[in-house]
């Protein structure tokens, strides 16, 4: 059989859904897509990256990076979106890929998707361990530094001095909360992140209506600081470069096309979680990074875990002997408290999709029979996510934040381009398809989708790639020793020719 061999998606969906013991729950309506893809856009990205890639890269043309990276999104979310309606099962661009491009590209970007979200939530768990730290410190607690971050790391004492970190505790504590929530069930799962949503949506929007009394518009000038003499240190190729880097703030939307096997109607459903939750994250991402560079200089937040409490600070500095200064103090506690929720739920959503990747695959014999279990009480895929949870903590306890978030911001550009040309192929191969949402201007727009993904994926460091193709690598070994041996759809055609 050809390494590109695909499937109908009448033998997906029928594979899928199954039954009994080994069908998801469908529980999920339109408002609990909304409340997850939100859940997953509002996190690191808004709270601890966006600061860093302004000091680092874009200054405060960092608003323009949000668009660029906030049209990227949507572009690839119009593209998923047509999938999410036309193949409503678990396994988002695993599954289309599988549908549109064959078996072997399946499993690349099935093996890419643990870079988006395994690797994405530990990246979250680490931004979780510096604020809860800040948090700590509010009250006069200090966490033992050495189990606060990722060897190797300096942190400063209160008192004066550093010390050197060995492990960060904190990141797998959360971690393994997480994993025993996603356990216990779906609903459950999306109960509790449609609380967390409504806590940090609040904390934003506070934290641009306090903010705006107290910016200084010196800190907007220059806007698009001049380039330091290398590619991604300000200018326009810092703008993009951290486009890139702050892409990782949307990707959580697309964690919402994994569920599409647990939603009551998907067909209508997915498209609005898809899409409404970029929208309204996109909106509040470009005023907040408006506000935050305007009330610290950029430059400030540079290596800072919490850059937006810096920024709080700031403010609250500049409006010292005044109503506001309370006002500021008051924010700072609630910025840490909607940080550490917020991080939670996008740890919720990325963690709740992962295992699902695992679980679509496992049905296709790609990976063994074990990672297709089913809980018999609680219906969710058990023992893949306990599996997610012991990789993820290992990789938050160990592995620094700024690492970790450009492995995830390439990962999920390369799942975007595929799933773009993908709408492009199904288009051409299977035109009489049932769609309830339709990409407009095909070829067109998906070409122009995998295009801008591309660019932004250009943008990351060489080091970036290299770890990225080492990875790839060795999913391209796992995939010829184990995959294509056990295949379902090999098997399925090799019986057919011995019979």
């Amino acid at each position: 059989m050809s390494l590109f061999a695909t499937k109908s998606i009448e033998q997906i969906e029928a594979e899928q859904l199954g039954s009994g013991e080994r069908s998801l729950k469908r529980v999920l309506g339109p408002m609990d897509l909304l409340l997850l893809g939100i859940g997953a856009v509002i996190g690191t990205g808004i709270f601890v990256l966006t600061g860093q890639a302004a000091a680092a890269y874009a200054g405060p043309a960092i608003v323009i990076s949000m668009v660029i990276a906030g049209l990227a999104s949507a572009l690839a979310g119009i593209c998923y979106a047509e999938f999410a309606s036309a193949v409503p099962v678990a396994g988002s661009a695993y599954i289309y890929a599988y549908a549109t491009l064959g078996e072997f590209i399946a499993w690349v970007i099935g093996w890419d998707l643990i870079l988006e979200y395994a690797l994405g939530a530990a990246t979250v768990a680490v931004g979780w361990s510096g604020n809860l730290n800040a948090l700590l410190n509010e009250f006069g607690i200090q966490f033992p530094a050495a189990l606060s971050a990722a060897p190797g790391s300096v942190v400063p004492l209160g008192a004066g001095g550093s010390v050197t970190a060995v492990f960060n505790l904190p990141a797998v504590l959360i971690t393994i909360a997480i994993t025993a929530l996603l356990i216990v069930g779906i609903q459950e799962s999306a109960r509790v992140n449609s609380i967390i949503v409504i806590v940090k949506v609040a904390v934003v929007l506070l934290i641009a209506g306090g903010g705006a009394f107290l910016i200084d518009p010196a800190n907007w000038h220059p806007f698009i600081p001049p380039n330091e003499g290398t590619f991604g240190a300000y200018g326009w190729s810092g703008v993009f470069r951290g486009a890139a880097v702050v892409f990782f703030a949307y990707i959580g939307f697309d964690a919402v096309s994994t569920s599409a096997q647990e939603a009551r109607n998907p067909q209508r459903d997915m498209p609005f979680g898809l899409l409404g939750s970029l929208g309204i994250c996109t909106l509040l991402y470009v005023v907040v990074c408006a506000v935050m560079v305007g009330l610290v200089p950029f430059k400030a937040m540079l290596n800072q875990p919490a850059p937006m409490v810096v920024a709080i600070d700031a403010g609250a500095a500049r409006a010292a002997g005044t109503t506001w200064a309370s006002v500021m103090h008051a924010l700072r506690l609630l910025v840490v408290v909607g940080t550490l929720a917020g991080l939670s739920s996008v740890m919720l959503v990325m963690m709740l999709a992962q295992p699902r990747i695992f679980y679509a695959m496992a049905n296709d014999g790609l990976l063994p029979e074990w990672a297709r279990a089913i809980h018999p009480r609680f219906r969710t895929p058990h023992v893949t996510t306990i599996v997610t949870g012991v990789a993820v903590s290992i990789a938050a306890g160990f592995t620094g934040i700024a690492t970790l978030g450009n492995l995830v911001s390439i990962g999920t550009l390369m799942a975007f381009i595929i799933v773009s040309i993908g709408v492009i192929f199904l288009r051409r191969t299977r035109p009489d398809l049932p769609r309830p949402f339709t990409v407009p201007l095909v070829p067109w727009l998906p070409a122009f989708s995998a295009v801008v993904s591309l660019v932004l994926m250009a943008s990351l460091p060489w080091s970036t790639w290299e770890r990225l193709l080492i990875w790839m690598g060795i999913g391209i070994v796992m995939y010829f020793a184990y995959g294509s041996r056990h295949s379902r759809l090999r098997r399925d055609a090799q019986s057919r020719i011995e019979n």
